[in-house]
Order: C-alpha cells, then sequence, then structure tokens
C-alpha cells in the first residue's frame, strides 16, 4: 500500500488580484447601450440595479418613467429583472447611471412614426393651451394641435380635458416635433359620407378675398372665388353675406391634406346665373349636378381608354378621383429638456383649399410649416 501525501501550499489571493480578476471577465458598458438589470436596493428618490458591472447601477426616479413619477415603487419592484438604458459613463465612484424612461421615449416615437405610416386616427384629452393651439399627449409624448386645426366654436381654454379624434401632421424625432390636427380628423370622418359631384346645404360662416368658406355639416369647405360663377365676380362679398344658406357642389375632396372645395358655378343653368337669378340656380341644382357626374365620367372614361356611350353611364357612381400628395416624414433627435413651448401667435390660415385653377389670389396652405409655431414634443 502507498501512502500518498498532499501538501497544500498557502497562497496569498489579495485585494488587487481580486480586482484583476474581475477587471479580467468584468463586461464593458457604454452609454447608449440597453442591458438587463435586476432591482436589489429602492431607495426614496431612485433604486440601485445589478446589470453585473462591478459596481451597482443607479436609476433617479426622474429616469424611471415617461410619465411623472412619484415614487420608485410606482414603476420597480425589488428583484424585479427587466431593461435598462445606459445614460452616462461610469462616475469617480464606478456607477453608471440608467433610465427607463429613454426606452419608452424611443419605442414611443417608433409607435407614432407607425401609426402616421398607416394614416391612424388617434384620440387623445387636450391638458393644455397657449395662444398657438392646444397640447395632447400622445404615446407619452406631448403633441401640438395649431389653432388652425382646431375644428371646434368653443374657445381652446374650454377644451382643456375633452377627447378629440387626431390626425397626424408632423412626427418628427429629430426635430422633437410631434404635430396633430382635429380639422383633418373631422374632415376625413365627413368625407367618408361624401363624393365630388354630390350637390349640399351649407351655412356661410366666413369670408376671405379669396372665397367663401361653408359649413357642411360641421366640416368647411372653400367656395373659391373662381368657382362662384360663369361672370367675373370682383368679390365674394358681394355675392354672400355671412350665415347665407347655399347650395354648392363638391367638386373635390382631399382627405390627405384636410380640404373641401365647392363650387356653384359647376350649377349654373347658364352663365352668371349665381348672380343674376340664384333661385334658379339652386333649382336646377340636381340637373346640373347630375350632367356634371357624366361630363367627369366620361373624361375618366376617356383618359382610360374605354369607349363606352352615354346613355350607359350611371350618374350616381363614385367619380372621385383623388391625387393625394405624401404627408410629411419622419425623422430622428435627441430627448430635449423639459420645457414650457413657446408659440408664436396663431397663423391666420383657411381650412381648405383652393381648385387648381385658382386665381392667383388663392387660399394659403393649412398646413403649418412654422417651426416657432409649434413647440417641441418633450416628455413629462
Amino acid at each position: 500500500m502507498v501512502n500518498l501525501k498532499t501538501t497544500v501550499k498557502d497562497i496569498g489571493f489579495t485585494h488587487e488580484d481580486f480586482a484583476a480578476l474581475l477587471d479580467k471577465y468584468d463586461y464593458h458598458f457604454s452609454p447608449g447601450d440597453v442591458v438587463a438589470g435586476t432591482v436589489f436596493s429602492i431607495e426614496p428618490r431612485g433604486a440601485l440595479i445589478d446589470i453585473g458591472a462591478k459596481t451597482a447601477a443607479y436609476i433617479p426616479i426622474q429616469e424611471m418613467s415617461i410619465n411623472r413619477v412619484e415614487s420608485p415603487e410606482e414603476v420597480l419592484q425589488s428583484n424585479e429583472t427587466r431593461e435598462f438604458f445606459i445614460l452616462t459613463d461610469e462616475n469617480e465612484d464606478g456607477q453608471l447611471t440608467l433610465s427607463i424612461r429613454r426606452i419608452e421615449y424611443m419605442r414611443a416615437w417608433e409607435r407614432v412614426r407607425q401609426l402616421q405610416a398607416e394614416d391612424a386616427t388617434v384620440r387623445s384629452q387636450v391638458f393644455a393651451t397657449n395662444r398657438g393651439g392646444a397640447l395632447v399627449r400622445i404615446e407619452g409624448l406631448r403633441g401640438f394641435i395649431p389653432g388652425s386645426h382646431i375644428s371646434t366654436r368653443k374657445p381652446k381654454e374650454e377644451l382643456v380635458a375633452e377627447e378629440l379624434p387626431l390626425k397626424f401632421l408632423e412626427v418628427d424625432e429629430d426635430r422633437n416635433r410631434l404635430v396633430l390636427s382635429h380639422r383633418r380628423a373631422l374632415v376625413e370622418r365627413k368625407m367618408n359620407r361624401l363624393e365630388v359631384g354630390e350637390v349640399v346645404i351649407g351655412t356661410v360662416r366666413g369670408i376671405k378675398p379669396y372665397g367663401a368658406f361653408i359649413d357642411i355639416g360641421g366640416v368647411s369647405g372653400l367656395l373659391h372665388i373662381s368657382e362662384i360663377s360663369h361672370d367675373h365676380i370682383d368679390t365674394p362679398h358681394s355675392v354672400f353675406n355671412v350665415n347665407d344658406e347655399v347650395k354648392v357642389m363638391i367638386i373635390d375632396l382631399d382627405a390627405e391634406r384636410g380640404r373641401i372645395s365647392l363650387s356653384t358655378k359647376q350649377l349654373e343653368p347658364e352663365p352668371g346665373a349665381m348672380v343674376k337669378n340664384r333661385e334658379l340656380v339652386y333649382e336646377k341644382a340636381e340637373e346640373m349636378a347630375a350632367k356634371f357626374r357624366e361630363k367627369m365620367l366620361a373624361q375618366k372614361q376617356a383618359k382610360a381608354g374605354i369607349d363606352i356611350p352615354v346613355d350607359a353611364i350611371d350618374p350616381d357612381d363614385d367619380l372621385s378621383d383623388e391625387i393625394l400628395e405624401d404627408v410629411p416624414s419622419a425623422m430622428e433627435e435627441d430627448l430635449p429638456e423639459e420645457a414650457a413651448p413657446e408659440v408664436a401667435p396663431e397663423a391666420e390660415a383657411p381650412e381648405a383649399a383652393a381648385p387648381e385653377e385658382a386665381a392667383p389670389e388663392a387660399a394659403p396652405e393649412a398646413v403649418l410649416d412654422v417651426e416657432e409655431e409649434i413647440p417641441p414634443a418633450a416628455v413629462e
């Protein structure tokens, strides 16, 4: 039998050796990384998170959510594991600062870009107003509704806490702009029940040098001065007064830009009748509209190269041949500091556009492009 003797040496393992070993196997973290972490200590104004670094990372309460948080327990629980965004590099103590808010912020922009691409209608409550318009929250982001895109007779101040249907005008993460339109959402809803060539009854709500704005069932259409009569019109005021009830025909529906263009000229049984004998125009309106639809359908079929006899045309066919322009594209941007928006005075812009053959003094664009008028989509 052989005796085996094992000699155990006393091996010294210093703190420096341990630190070197940690450095050898430690992960390297950089700002902008998204990592998994486990909550192991919740403090009054933050929490310590184990992400596998030498020192526990820290998340302050203001970085815990895209929304305002009063207590860390509203968001985090002990031993919970979730994703965190590395916000800053290590401080002098070797501690990283984390954020959940930044992850939610990035995903919120991704979601609103998707909603814009789908041309979705969203609903949101107004939480504040300013001299330029109203503020809402979409996916946690602050959105702005310009005053010219709010379709209500209420004062803006009375809109607070009211839920509105909205369409996207601009989703621009790079410039931190989220702009929406209440008017466009209402126009689209109304347009789903309207057709080009349809005769509707409306009320004159406003008169400008370039035309009259007609309320047709809660949305506004533009009767451009060039579409009032075949005779020359010096000013729409010579034909209409505010609150006049009028019979008009729809000649264009542009849902993408929230525009309804109207005409009484196309309803004239004889040139100048709208000025000389308005009642005759209204009496013959349906008959003239039917002829207009027949003409439009014949032109459409001719353009397509299809020869269809006139007596085979159904005047009740939907003849709308809309050509829609692209909506503004989305870009990217840094998270801004929260600040009260500074908004320029509301731009005076009409709510509809003129037809293509409009005179030089046409209605201006309703979609805002003025950067000063749009507060940033800052998160709370």
